[in-house]
């Protein structure tokens, strides 16, 4: 079986989870260099993707913050949730193993 099938469970929230943390350090790149309100597509694909995470970080973080920290916020709590995911399922025994390829 396909281990990418077979090991869904994992790679599955772990891929989404760091397709969302790479586009927010996209995000937190181009803010250096675009305003907030450009109009460009891959801005707003960014903004797009990306919001949902901000919003909840900021409701848990001080409203004094600017937002470009608490876009790194995010992103660190991006990563904070994998290796989450990744103790969770190493503690139930559920990671994906290592086979040989064979030659």
């Amino acid at each position: 079986m396909n281990p990418l099938l077979q090991y869904w469970y994992f790679h599955l929230p772990n891929f989404i989870i760091a397709a969302v943390m790479y586009s927010l350090l996209g995000r937190i790149i181009l803010s250096f260099f675009a305003p907030p309100d450009w109009k460009n597509y891959i801005w707003r694909a960014f903004v797009r993707i990306t919001d949902p995470v901000v919003r909840l970080v900021r409701l848990v973080t001080p409203a004094v913050l600017p937002d470009l920290l608490v876009l790194v916020f995010a992103f660190f709590w991006l990563m904070a949730a994998r290796l989450a995911l990744l103790a969770l399922l190493a503690s139930l025994n559920l990671l994906p193993t290592i086979t040989g390829g064979g030659g």
